[in-house]
């Protein structure tokens, strides 16, 4: 089934909210987030002040595009919100916080991330090979961050254990330019 993609208006980005990483994902998550803006897709996020996700709401705002926060309550208690979330959806936790942002979100979008990011992106995943959703999962392999990544679901495949082919439920993006071919 092809997924029309130029209907799309809501972008989920799940990504790292620590600072002390390759100062170059800073940058292409700039990009990307201006890029978000630019096209009039709406960024729905973790709304968190720190790291990619306050780059990538930070890049969204300031190109004039619209950021969605999914808010946990203990981000809120510990006044870590960013000061560039447009819209403020209240969670209870970080499970609540994946289910709202799938509902939201029309493709994902997978930055650098640990441990987090990955629990979103296979949970979102997951979903998508038992039918509960068609929404395409996007790996920006930044700098090659997701190779490893691949390579075990690669290993997974060929030992038999992933039902398909991974690469009909995650797509693997290099670059912008990747992403906008498969958002065309």
């Amino acid at each position: 089934m092809k997924v029309n993609y130029q209907k799309m208006m809501k972008i989920a980005v799940f990504c790292s909210a620590n600072e002390a990483i390759d100062p170059d994902f800073f940058k292409l998550t700039e990009e990307l987030g201006q890029w978000i803006a630019e096209n009039g897709f709406e960024l729905v996020y973790g709304g968190c002040n720190l790291g990619l996700m306050e780059s990538i709401g930070k890049a969204v705002h300031k190109a004039g595009g619209r950021t969605i926060g999914m808010i946990p309550t203990i981000i809120e208690q510990n006044g870590q919100v960013s000061d560039y979330v447009d819209v403020n959806i209240p969670c209870a936790d970080l499970s609540d916080r994946k289910e709202i942002m799938l509902a939201q979100a029309d493709a994902i979008i997978a930055l650098p991330g640990g441990i987090g990011t990955l629990d979103e992106i296979f949970t979102v995943a997951a979903g998508r090979t038992i039918g509960y959703h068609r929404k395409p999962i996007i790996l920006y392999n930044m700098k090659g961050f997701w190779s490893s990544l691949i390579d075990l679901l690669d290993d997974m495949q060929e030992r038999g254990v992933i039902r398909g082919h991974w690469s009909d439920y995650l797509t693997v993006a290099n670059s912008l330019d990747d992403i906008k071919s498969i958002m065309a």
